[in-house]
């Protein structure tokens, strides 16, 4: 329950969340808490690097200064770019995170086995602090195979 066979790299996945162009792997249980703290440290260099080119623009509105900053305007506004970019990332795995759901379960929930028939939104849902504590501090592998039973003694 909750693996997935990867087509891009032929591998099968534990707790599949995606496959990952920017690291060329799967992102799955056992690296996804680490996925997570790429993309916060990504974030944080990113910052640095708005910070750096921001103070390195002194704005003299002339052509001849234009002219001799436009590769740090250019750079600044890709920089500006990459940080929405990786912002939106950091901010929809942690709220996935927090909800104990995957981006795979998020987008294909139509199409999975064990959530189509599902009537809760999410059955793997333990509440934030206790999903948060399970990602971020627990270290040991979650039986997925096991079922997990609604209330009324139906399996999921």
């Amino acid at each position: 329950m909750r693996a997935k066979h990867c087509q891009a790299c032929q591998h099968c996945v534990r707790r599949y969340d995606h496959h990952c162009p920017w690291i060329e792997n799967c992102v799955g249980e056992r690296n996804h808490p680490l996925f997570v703290v790429y993309l916060a440290v990504q974030l944080a260099v990113l910052l640095w690097a708005l910070q750096v080119a921001w103070s390195g623009l002194d704005f003299e509105l002339s052509w001849l200064w234009f002219q001799h900053n436009l590769l740090l305007l250019l750079s600044f506004f890709i920089i500006v770019i990459f940080t929405i970019v990786v912002s939106l990332l950091l901010v929809s795995h942690l709220y996935l995170v927090s909800c104990n759901a995957t981006t795979w379960e998020f987008m294909s929930r139509h199409r999975i086995s064990y959530l189509k028939q599902c009537k809760e939104e999410n059955p793997f849902d333990q509440g934030i602090f206790h999903n948060l504590w399970r990602f971020f501090c627990a270290c040991r592998l979650v039986s997925w195979e096991n079922l997990y039973f609604q209330g009324d003694g139906d399996t999921v």
